[in-house]
């Protein structure tokens, strides 16, 4: 059975610089033994998104439903319009209740607690922004407008397409939960990374991008 679509209210998904820092890297420091001292290039910080899971108080619960022949899991996405081909891993909740993320920089995650693509509800997939060795799988999430495709490949070999509707930037500290993951009647998608600054104190970005997508 699907649980409960628990979800975050603070996403840095793994654009890298997303969220509780796993290795944060700092802008390296200048050289001065020489005279003609020039600085090493910054080092691009790392770090896992955190993600709030939703507080089902006062808001919608999601709907239960138990995965079927119509329903295989998500195995892939492709988005053409960023040159995206990924598969997807599968992601639960840590013990502190933050979702977990992708492991490998470069592959985007599904939330499997929450509805699989295709189903009725949100279906939440997860990216990092960047890495230590440069950009990573969502990291051109936010140059998407509305009308571009996304494929989800699914477990049994078929796919559902999805059409974005709209791109949105939250900040992290005041993310619209019941937007992003309030139930929906219609199969629909949510791919988020971070953006924005990123804060060294706290090692996150200070903001999230959201892709809100349909069923084609």
């Amino acid at each position: 059975m699907i649980r409960h679509l628990v979800l975050l209210a603070a996403l840095v998904p793994a654009l890298f610089g997303c969220g509780a820092a796993s290795g944060g890297g700092h802008p390296a420091a200048m050289r001065t033994s020489a005279p003609q001292a020039t600085a090493e290039p910054p080092v691009m910080p790392v770090v896992a998104p955190s993600i709030r899971p939703l507080d089902l108080q006062g808001a919608p619960p999601a709907p239960t439903t138990v995965p079927g022949p119509d329903a295989p899991p998500p195995v892939r996405i492709r988005i053409p319009a960023i040159g995206v081909d990924s598969a997807l891993a599968r992601l639960g909740l840590n013990a502190d209740g933050t979702i977990q993320v992708p492991p490998d920089f470069n592959e985007a995650g599904w939330y499997e607690d929450g509805p699989v693509p295709g189903q009725p509800g949100p279906a939440v997939i997860l990216g990092h922004l960047d890495s230590y060795t440069g950009p990573a799988v969502f990291y051109r999430l936010s140059s998407l407008r509305a009308g571009s495709r996304v494929e989800v490949g699914r477990a049994d070999g078929s796919e559902v397409t999805f059409t974005v509707q709209r791109v949105a930037r939250f900040p992290v500290a005041n993310f619209p939960t019941d937007q992003v993951y309030g139930v929906t009647a219609e199969p629909e998608l949510r791919l988020i990374t971070c953006a924005g600054t990123f804060d060294v104190a706290r090692g996150r970005y200070t903001t999230n991008v959201v892709v809100f997508a349909v069923a084609a």
